[in-house]
C-alpha cells in the first residue's frame, strides 16, 4: 500500500503538472490540506518535503510554500566574468584564515582576511548563485585566474538563501584570481545549485 505522503505529494503533483496551480500560486495551507485529504498535518509535511525535493514548489519550512517557477538552465562557461544581473550583499566583515584559506591566498594560518558573501540573482529575482569572496588588504584587479570545481551538498545558510533543501547538490567552483606575477590577489567559492547551472569550462 502506498505510504499516505506519497499518495498526497502525487495528487498534489498531478494538479500542478494539470494547470490548476501555476508557477508563483500559494499552495493551500498545510492545515486545509490535511482536511482536504483527511490526514495529518505531520503527513502534509512529509508530503510538501517530497514536492520540494522534486523542485515542484519552493518557499519557507515553516511558512505557507508556492508552486515553483521552473528553474532556468545556464551554463557557467567563464568563471572569471562579473555577474550581469542584480546581486545582494548578505553578509561582509572580516575573517581569520584557515589552512584552506591561508593556502589558496599565500598568507599565514590566522591572517585577517576581507570576506563577502553575494547572493546572485538571475533576471526574474530568483536565486541563482552564491559567491563567498576572500581578499587581503585592498581589493587589487587581477591578469589572470584559475578554477577548480567539485560538488558538494548545499548546508543550512546555502540551501535558505538558494530556496532549496539542505543536502540537495550544488557545483562549488573556487576560483582564484592572480596577479601579473601569478600571486592570488583574491579567491572564491562560488554555490552553483546543479538544477540551474551546468559548467562548460
Amino acid at each position: 500500500m502506498e505510504a499516505a505522503h506519497r499518495r498526497v505529494a502525487a495528487d498534489l503533483a498531478q494538479q500542478i503538472a494539470a494547470g490548476l496551480w501555476t508557477p508563483g500560486d500559494q499552495l493551500p495551507s498545510r492545515a486545509a490540506l490535511a482536511r482536504h485529504y483527511g490526514v495529518h498535518e505531520q503527513t502534509v509535511r512529509l508530503a510538501m518535503a517530497l514536492l520540494r525535493s522534486r523542485g515542484l514548489v519552493e518557499g519557507e519550512q515553516r511558512s505557507r510554500l508556492y508552486v515553483a517557477h521552473p528553474p532556468v538552465m545556464r551554463a557557467l562557461i567563464r568563471p572569471d566574468a562579473d555577474w550581469p544581473y542584480q546581486a545582494e550583499r548578505i553578509a561582509s566583515g572580516t575573517w581569520t584564515a584557515g589552512e584552506q584559506l591561508a593556502e589558496r591566498l599565500a598568507v599565514p594560518v590566522g591572517a585577517t582576511l576581507n570576506h563577502e558573501v553575494l547572493e546572485c540573482l538571475d533576471p526574474g529575482g530568483r536565486s541563482a548563485l552564491i559567491a563567498c569572496t576572500w581578499w587581503r588588504g585592498q581589493r587589487r584587479s587581477h591578469a589572470s585566474y584559475v578554477a577548480e570545481v567539485e560538488v558538494m551538498p548545499l548546508d543550512e545558510a546555502q540551501a535558505h538563501a538558494l530556496g532549496l533543501t539542505v543536502d540537495s547538490l550544488a557545483y562549488r567552483l573556487v576560483r582564484t584570481r592572480l596577479d601579473e606575477a601569478g600571486r592570488p590577489v583574491e579567491t572564491a567559492d562560488l554555490i552553483l545549485p546543479m538544477d540551474r547551472w551546468t559548467i562548460r569550462l
